[in-house]
């Protein structure tokens, strides 16, 4: 008998502690709407919008990468703060023309939407959180290919919300752009060559994937080089988790202080 209430009193705890790590997470969709309102009455009025793409990665990373690195990353960049939530990641993205198929939708499993339709989702989302009383909406990127689109968006609600100063809307293509520059700089200081790091696929993409969530990369597939026939352009063979940290960190730095001026001018 005195077992079965040990045990029971473990469960619940159990639960108790899930629910209370619930409450203070920074993910939007893992809140209730009472306590989003909660949270938003309470100053944290930043909503960041994490984009990814599912798109073909090589043969060694998974079609996913991105909406796991934005999803993890946004969630440093949030804690970070101290005053944001982090929406669900956007993983549908203009990846290339459908029919005929052009770029990434030559491989399977990438999924491409038109970039109008794209616009039109990055444009609800911020009216949204707009709505519910959110001061600033921060596009993060974790794509090159549409970081127009993110600056477009944001330049469109921007003119229109002009005379309205509740909301603001911010493309933070620093979030991008460190991956670029600081991080690739930081590679090639450690000896690795532009082309081994590459522009997708190679060294630097596998590195930070390798950083967020070893599981993202099949490790055995990494032994023979790949070529820009396999969607490679790069050489991730000799990428770590350890490197990668030097991007994360460089990411969520960057980023954390990008947002926190932005907010000082609002």
């Amino acid at each position: 008998m005195a077992t079965n209430v040990w045990r029971w009193l473990a469960a619940a705890m159990l639960i108790a502690a899930g629910a209370a790590h619930a409450q203070g997470s920074v993910y939007l969709d893992e809140l209730t709407s009472p306590e989003v309102k909660a949270r938003i009455a309470n100053g944290a009025t930043t909503v960041l919008v994490p984009i990814g793409g599912t798109e073909q990665n090589g043969p060694h990373m998974v079609l996913g990468k991105h909406n796991v690195r934005a999803h993890v990353l946004a969630g440093r960049i949030a804690q970070g703060l101290g005053n944001a939530l982090v929406a669900p990641v956007i993983a549908y993205v203009p990846e290339g023309s459908i029919h005929p198929p052009a770029a990434h939708m030559r491989f399977t499993g990438t999924i491409s939407i038109p970039e109008p339709v794209f616009e039109a989702m990055l444009e609800a989302t911020a009216r949204s959180f707009k709505q519910h009383g959110f001061r600033d909406v921060v596009f993060l990127g974790d794509h090159g290919g549409y970081q127009k689109s993110e600056e477009r968006v944001a330049a469109k609600l921007n003119r229109e919300w002009a005379a309205d100063k509740t909301c603001r809307v911010h493309a933070l293509l620093d979030y991008y752009r460190v991956t670029q520059s600081a991080y690739v700089k930081a590679l090639k200081a450690r000896g690795y060559s532009e082309a081994e790091i590459g522009t997708h696929a190679g060294l630097a993409d596998t590195a930070l994937a390798l950083a967020v969530d070893n599981a993202l990369v099949r490790s055995g597939a990494l032994g023979a080089k790949a070529s820009a026939s396999e969607g490679v352009y790069g050489d991730p063979r000799r990428a770590s988790a350890e490197l990668g940290q030097i991007g994360v960190q460089q990411i969520v730095e960057s980023s954390v202080a990008a947002i926190r001026a932005l907010a000082r001018e609002h």
